[in-house]
């Protein structure tokens, strides 16, 4: 948890940095939502839902972001148990554009940390269950302007559900806006 906030705190700070800001960028902050699949796997089962998600972030320059983020990775019940997942993050992006103007076609990479939390609920019981792990993910996508852009993202997320190992692994697409 410690190592969590620190991190935290790092990226905050870099945010605020003004020194850090890029002449050539004049769409540093941006907003992306996503939707798609996610599919949690836990000791040998597995399952999928439908997954939402919010990320926010700074562009240092049109290659270097940092974001936080938000997403519901989905839930499941079947004869009175059910279960839901989501999660907090924060994390570095690399974006590499071909073109000279940052739009058009486009990959991206991301990496970071994900507080997952798990509740369950079977016959009047409920349980909860957090975790701290860490996550990767690519992407690619085409930026119509240097404000709007779309793309497709995978997301390996590693998780800890009760004292089991697994991983979360999303599909998503996304749009998104910077200013």
């Amino acid at each position: 948890m410690k190592n969590t906030m620190l991190f935290a705190s790092l990226l905050a700070l870099a945010g605020l940095s003004t020194s850090a800001m890029a002449a050539d960028n004049s769409s540093n902050w941006y907003l992306r939502g996503e939707a798609g699949n996610s599919r949690l796997s836990v000791n040998g089962n597995s399952g999928s839902d439908t997954s939402f998600g919010g990320r926010v972030g700074y562009y240092f320059n049109p290659n270097f972001a940092v974001e936080g983020f938000y997403t519901d990775f989905g839930s499941s019940s079947d004869s009175g148990f059910s279960a839901k997942i989501d999660g907090f993050g924060a994390g570095l992006v690399g974006k590499m554009s071909f073109s000279p103007d940052n739009t058009g076609w486009f990959i991206d990479a991301r990496a970071g940390v994900l507080r997952s939390k798990t509740k369950v609920s079977f016959g009047g019981f409920h349980a909860s269950d957090s975790s701290t792990k860490g996550y990767i993910g690519v992407g690619g996508g085409y930026d119509f302007t240097r404000n709007f852009g779309l793309s497709l993202n995978y997301d390996y997320n590693g998780v800890d559900v009760f004292s089991q190992g697994g991983s979360l692994k999303t599909l998503t697409a996304a749009a998104e806006f910077r200013f």
